[in-house]
């Protein structure tokens, strides 16, 4: 059964929703939302016939081929990223911190945002999908430039919720003059992130959810990550997950595992993997985490490509050969284009082999997104570029 398979539930959606709304209830008492218009759902006639399958942006460069099991009802959204957002401030050259009551200058400054549901928004942004994005930042400088960098790329960010008690997760990003870099972190607003967080009107909306930074969200990883996915699944929205490295745990079964029998697609990187799979062997990996009821596993293998599994495929995917300059944000941008291939209804290594390209250019440009291009100047590089050997 395809992962893009539009499921019917006998269970209420509401029973579900209102069953963890209550244990995080409290966290939302003087939260507001980001002020920001309602997009309306598309009926237009083309939705209507079920040709209107990945986004308008798409539809209007005649790109629109769905599948016939996606035409079932319109859509508003092809993907919802929910997840981490951050914002990174990169500093250089450092190449030492100075000792306590000291001042030391550097030359550069610049201001990105980051984050995994960022990141994969807005790739998904450039190639052509429309896109939403759910997450949490604090009342600052920094949340009103996450929230106007999504809404500057075209990103539906009514599901941003701004926390006055919380401050925006940020990263000071310290570049040395050789170009090794070195990290200072806050987890922020997005340690606070929980269900009632979550407007599920917006989950409903699109096509796919895709929960972007398991791991590093306290309070909602695991048992409220896999309630939200059990409800977004009865609404017929297609479920995806991918993780982010934690050094602090050596077993991720434990935040994983709730969410596993509520995933259509799961999309770690190798790192992650090897510690919810207990293996390092990729073939291993996918048969484990697809034992656990996940429907399609890939598993990305950072510059040398990825390996999928499901749907009666399985094959390693080998990666493009580009010279790699900067690689944040390389495995959110394979997920975005993964997850454009399965929405036009390609196969498992079809979408991989568009993931890999996506990633190329990322890893090609400084900034977690600048390098992605649009989804006609991807499919040219494909059609030239050599893959590694």
């Amino acid at each position: 059964m395809s992962p893009l398979t539009l499921y019917t539930r006998c269970v209420s959606r509401q029973a579900i929703w209102d069953s963890y709304l209550s244990p995080c209830a409290a966290s939302r008492e003087g939260d507001r939302r980001v002020a920001r218009r309602a997009r309306p759902v598309s009926r237009d006639l083309t939705g209507l016939l079920g040709v209107a399958s990945i986004g308008r942006r798409a539809r209007e460069r005649g790109r629109c081929h769905p599948p016939a099991r996606l035409r079932q009802r319109s859509w508003a959204m092809d993907v919802c990223c929910l997840g981490i957002l951050v914002a990174d401030a990169f500093g250089s050259p450092i190449d030492d911190i100075p000792p306590k009551g000291s001042l030391r200058l550097f030359d550069h400054m610049e201001l990105h945002i980051g984050g995994c549901a960022a990141n994969a928004g807005i790739a998904m942004a450039k190639l052509g999908l429309e896109t939403s994005v759910i997450g949490k930042v604090g009342d600052d400088v920094f949340g009103n430039f996450v929230s106007k960098t999504l809404n500057d790329a075209g990103i539906d960010s009514r599901g941003v919720v701004v926390d006055p008690k919380a401050s925006t997760s940020f990263t000071f990003v310290i570049v040395g003059a050789d170009g090794q870099r070195r990290f200072l972190h806050t987890m922020g607003a997005n340690a606070t992130l929980c269900a009632a967080d979550v407007n599920m009107d917006i989950v409903r909306q699109a096509k796919v959810l895709h929960v972007a930074g398991t791991m590093v969200m306290p309070t909602f990883d695991g048992a409220q990550c896999a309630q939200v996915l059990q409800a977004a699944r009865a609404a017929g929205v297609t479920t995806c997950m991918d993780t982010v490295f934690n050094d602090r745990l050596q077993d991720y079964m434990p935040v994983v595992g709730p969410c596993l029998p509520h995933l259509d697609l799961f999309l770690p990187s190798i790192e992650e993997a090897e510690r919810v799979a207990g293996t390092s062997e990729p073939r291993e990996i996918v048969r484990r985490l697809h034992e656990h009821g996940v429907r399609i596993v890939a598993v990305k293998l950072g510059p040398k490509g990825s390996y999928v599994f499901g749907e009666g495929e399985e094959a390693y995917v080998p990666s493009y050969a580009v010279k790699a300059v900067d690689t944040s944000g390389a495995g959110d941008c394979w997920v975005a284009g993964f997850l454009l291939g399965r929405l036009r209804g390609w196969g498992l290594v079809e979408s991989a082999r568009f993931g890999n390209a996506v990633a190329a250019h990322c890893v090609q440009a400084f900034g977690c997104t600048a390098g992605v291009l649009d989804f006609e100047a991807t499919r040219a590089f494909q059609r030239t570029a050599r893959t590694i050997q």
